[in-house]
């Protein structure tokens, strides 16, 4: 009698378990894209499974990854920093919005130079990217810098190897604001980069700067700060030479008008503020229309990050969503169905 109630506890509990397995995994979400946004989508998963026990699984694969994965309903949400027109959000059945601000920055490694001591205007850098800059003490780059004494040493350009929307931002920005580049390389989450050397991911191109003597690269401004890399001051729309601070990517987001009836395409480069950093953007969220359950749990999770996740935000160097913004989205949200 007693051998046949411990078996049928010990079925019990053992059906408990797998229940609660179960009900542990269909909570579970996976997403999948943006380096940029890894970091903080990390932060905010561990503080939500803490509070909800909801967990999050993301793999930091590059926006372009993101983007195929979502496409291929492989994954509950992709991660993009390339926002997606709406033609093509409508083309593949997806939904669109922002998560957090960010800006790209360049960084440089110069024996004993100090963080914002090099400045660069949007000529030279296009220069520099497209090979027509080969040397640091080349006049264009001095005449920026009088005083300081740059070295002739040949420079290496790092890049991303990978699709990604870093290099989307970066390649925008460049489009917009060098005709060359246009005409010669154009904008997109993979260019044909005229020179230089890939470097998987923010983490590869970092990586690659911090080893290579004399290297410009671009990362996100999250990675610059973590890896205390030495990071460029650069010429703005208003012509002013700015740092990458949260003072300038705020003015730089100050402008930026997110509509949610283009589900909130919007590119951030060259902002007109006076202060503000020429090379921001949003990074962004992309769900399946076909996808309701999951997305309900992505939109609860995004939430509870826009409620409770700014300060976690603005600790690893990202720029929080204006508030009226975070608003725009719940509404796209509750007519889309997933809210």
């Amino acid at each position: 009698m007693k051998t046949s109630l411990k078996m049928v506890l010990a079925a019990v509990l053992s059906i408990i378990v797998l229940a609660s397995g179960l009900a542990f995994a269909a909570a579970a979400m996976n997403g999948a894209g943006s380096t940029f946004a890894y970091p903080i989508y990390s932060a905010w998963a561990y503080a939500y499974n803490r509070s909800t026990g909801v967990q999050l699984n993301y793999q930091s694969i590059g926006s372009g990854g993101g983007q195929q994965q979502i496409i291929n309903r492989t994954v509950d949400f992709g991660a993009s920093d390339e926002p997606l027109k709406p033609e093509k959000l409508k083309r593949d059945r997806l939904l669109q919005f922002p998560a957090v601000m960010g800006g790209v920055v360049i960084v440089v490694n110069m024996p004993g130079m100090r963080p914002g001591a090099l400045k660069l205007d949007p000529n030279t850098l296009c220069a520099i990217f497209l090979g027509n800059i080969k040397f640091w003490d080349d006049t264009r780059i001095t005449s920026l810098n009088r005083g300081m004494n740059l070295p002739h040493r040949p420079i290496t350009v790092v890049h991303r190897s990978e699709g990604s929307g870093t290099t989307a931002i970066f390649t925008t920005y460049l489009s917009e604001v060098c005709r060359d580049w246009k005409t010669r390389v154009g904008s997109g989450n993979a260019v044909n980069w005229p020179v230089g050397i890939g470097g998987k991911g923010s983490e590869g191109v970092s990586n690659y700067v911090k080893r290579t003597s004399y290297s410009i690269g671009y990362v996100e401004f999250a990675y610059a700060l973590q890896n205390r890399m030495t990071y460029t001051l650069l010429k703005n729309a208003a012509g002013n030479f700015v740092a990458p601070t949260f003072a300038t990517f705020k003015e730089a987001a100050a402008t930026a008008n997110f509509d949610p009836r283009k589900d909130f395409y919007l590119w951030m480069v060259n902002a007109p503020g006076r202060n503000a950093w020429p090379i921001a953007g949003a990074t962004f969220i992309l769900l399946s229309k076909e996808q309701p359950a999951a997305n309900k749990k992505v939109a609860r999770f995004f939430d509870w990050a826009f409620k409770n996740g700014d300060r976690t935000a603005e600790n690893l160097a990202y720029v929080p969503l204006p508030a009226s913004l975070k608003e725009k989205i719940r509404g796209y949200w509750k007519k889309e169905g997933v809210y």
